[in-house]
């Protein structure tokens, strides 16, 4: 069993009728000693006491790594928003578990078991019998159809189909465009060992004309889905915290993009918004 997650910081989703536990709260409740034999199969987390009744343990956890600067950290920060903006509109619970990836903390066959791919963020449900989400945008679509009960941030999709449609295009059009070139632009201008102009060159170019159809859509909307002017969904949810990070990329100004600057700036507005950025806190 893997104990270090105790004093790493424990993500704990609580049910909203109990509310928010501190960490000391969580410690002097839940924390259990290395010899301890857990009475279920919860072996990837700290077993929580076997005094305590089960329908006070943590409902969900969210793994998110800490490194150099949070701040810039837009796959785990989709997640953080769209739960943010969940506690604002629905007055959810959420903590989190900070994972070092420079120590490949990530890599541990604790957390393989959460997620094969070895990436964050990673949701666990334990009021699902510890069903595991992993992949940002699944992540996002799980929460909204176990959380959003009231369809705030999405689209009926029996009901609603074209819109439903809609929004998962553009969920796909971030997660298999604007992510991945985006993140590659990142790596060749942050991080290779080498320099490479014609990488750092062809994901810079790639990532603007990614922004360039982003532009198009919201020419005369407010956001990517919904009808007239749009809905802010999780459409939107699933690609600003990319473009928010432009300049690490090596863009340095959204001007080119007027429309694309005006919607980031509309949601920058957004209290949920702002509070899923500064998750986790630094320390």
């Amino acid at each position: 069993m893997r104990t270090s997650s105790v004093t790493q910081g424990i993500v704990d989703f609580m049910n909203t009728t109990r509310g928010f536990m501190d960490i000391t709260q969580w410690l002097e409740r839940y924390a259990c000693s290395a010899t301890e034999s857990p009475q279920d199969d919860y072996t990837y987390l700290p077993i929580p006491s076997t005094k305590m009744t089960k329908d006070i343990r943590p409902r969900i956890y969210i793994y998110i790594y800490i490194r150099h600067s949070t701040k810039l950290y837009a796959n785990g920060h989709k997640v953080s928003i769209f739960l943010e903006e969940l506690k604002a509109a629905y007055g959810l619970q959420y903590d989190v578990e900070k994972i070092d990836i420079s120590k490949n903390v990530q890599k541990e066959p604790w957390f393989i078991k959460l997620n094969p791919n070895g990436r964050i963020p990673t949701l666990v449900d334990r009021s699902r019998n510890n069903f595991n989400v992993f992949e940002t945008a699944a992540i996002l679509l799980y929460l909204e159809q176990h959380y959003d009960k009231e369809g705030r941030f999405a689209f009926d999709k029996d009901k609603d189909p074209d819109n439903w449609s809609e929004m998962l295009q553009w969920i796909f059009f971030a997660h298999g465009g604007v992510g991945p070139m985006q993140g590659q632009a990142n790596h060749f201008n942050r991080a290779a060992p080498e320099d490479i102009p014609y990488a750092k060159k062809r994901y810079i170019d790639e990532t603007k004309r990614l922004y360039g159809v982003l532009e198009i859509r919201l020419t005369d909307r407010d956001f990517l889905a919904g009808p007239g002017r749009g809905k802010y969904s999780l459409a939107d949810i699933n690609v600003l915290p990319w473009v928010r990070i432009h300049t690490f990329a090596g863009i340095e100004s959204l001007d080119e993009w007027p429309h694309v600057k005006a919607w980031l700036e509309t949601a920058q507005k957004r209290p949920a918004f702002e509070a899923g950025i500064n998750v986790p806190p630094r320390t």
